[in-house]
């Protein structure tokens, strides 16, 4: 038996009885007006944080999820895009596609505004999306790339940069790690279909991204996640796992490199009312900005002793001159 059949065992066991531990969300659940989310989506919410973010979901953007859970996230993304099939969810456990449709059922009566039309459910795999090329604007996935190998990671992401029309957004949600997993851990079947054994360093997950193609990387998030410590575990030590939030936008790759935000920021305090590198970053004085990893590298290496340079907070919320 394969990892993925694991996987795929696991997640039916998870539709056909929900497993309220099976995983731990960091996020609350989002309350908007007119939105209601059905008790059950709320016990079938296997993931680690949100993708959904209302600055992602404007225009009625055609919306695509990979691994739909309880639908509890494509209900969300539905209350941004009421149109028939405006949102796309796609699992391939027959199962979880079920329970979906019937939490649907359920949610129609909490929301009147809700029809289960507004989703489009398929059966499919993520390493090969029953999805046209180019038609998606935004893409989600919450706790699933972290169970994919390497070669089926780089896939899978492949899968997305393909869906996506250019300047479309992949948003995701992940647990991550600060050291690679030992081999005990790595080849641990059980606990890679549970999002563990298969989390990455922060540098190698936005690599694997960038290598893809993804010219843009934001990461929103970095929060608490998990301890796996060698009581529980096949590990010497305590690991600790965070749970990451990132989009990456297929803009095209810049000639020096992605830009990659980690929530630095510059502010610039000299004489003059604003700093220009003449490069299209413009600093005003005391106005602090956003800059990506690359721009900050580049000014900090003009010397200049009027510019102040914050830590990475990975928190990011857009804006900022790159």
């Amino acid at each position: 038996m394969s990892y993925l059949d694991t996987t795929h065992d696991v997640y039916k066991e998870a539709a056909l009885s929900p497993d309220i531990g099976l995983c731990c969300t960091t996020n609350p659940i989002w309350e908007l007006p007119g939105l209601k989310i059905p008790k059950i989506m709320q016990e079938m919410n296997y993931g680690c944080g949100s993708t959904v973010h209302a600055r992602d979901l404007t225009n009625n953007p055609k919306t695509l999820y990979v691994g739909v859970g309880g639908g509890m996230e494509l209900l969300q993304f539905s209350y941004f895009n009421r149109q028939k099939n405006g949102v796309v969810g796609v699992d391939v456990v027959d199962e979880m596609l079920e329970a979906s449709r019937k939490n649907f059922k359920e949610a129609e009566t909490l929301n009147p505004w809700f029809k289960s039309e507004f989703v489009e459910l398929k059966k499919g795999d993520a390493l090969n999306l029953p999805v046209e090329d180019n038609s998606i604007d935004v893409a989600a996935q919450n706790c699933l790339f972290n169970i994919f190998k390497e070669e089926d990671l780089k896939k899978a992401i492949e899968e997305m940069y393909r869906v996506l029309k250019p300047h479309g957004r992949l948003v995701m949600s992940d647990p991550t790690c600060e050291q690679p997993m030992n081999e005990t851990l790595r080849n641990d079947d059980r606990l890679r279909a549970l999002c563990l054994s298969g989390s990455l360093p922060i540098k190698e997950y936005v690599k694997a991204l960038t290598d893809v193609g993804f010219g843009t990387i934001e990461i929103r998030a970095r929060k608490p996640y998990r301890i796996l410590d060698p009581k529980h575990y096949p590990t010497n030590e305590l690991i600790y796992i965070e749970s990451i939030e990132v989009a990456a936008i297929k803009d095209p790759m810049p000639e020096d490199g992605p830009c990659v935000f980690t929530g630095k920021a510059a502010i610039y305090y000299g004489e003059d009312d604003y700093f220009d590198d003449k490069k299209g970053h413009i600093l005003l004085k005391n106005q602090p900005i956003a800059i990506c990893d690359k721009t900050a590298g580049a000014l900090q290496s003009l010397g200049r002793d009027d510019i102040y340079f914050s830590e990475s907070t990975f928190h990011y919320d857009g804006g900022g001159c790159c």
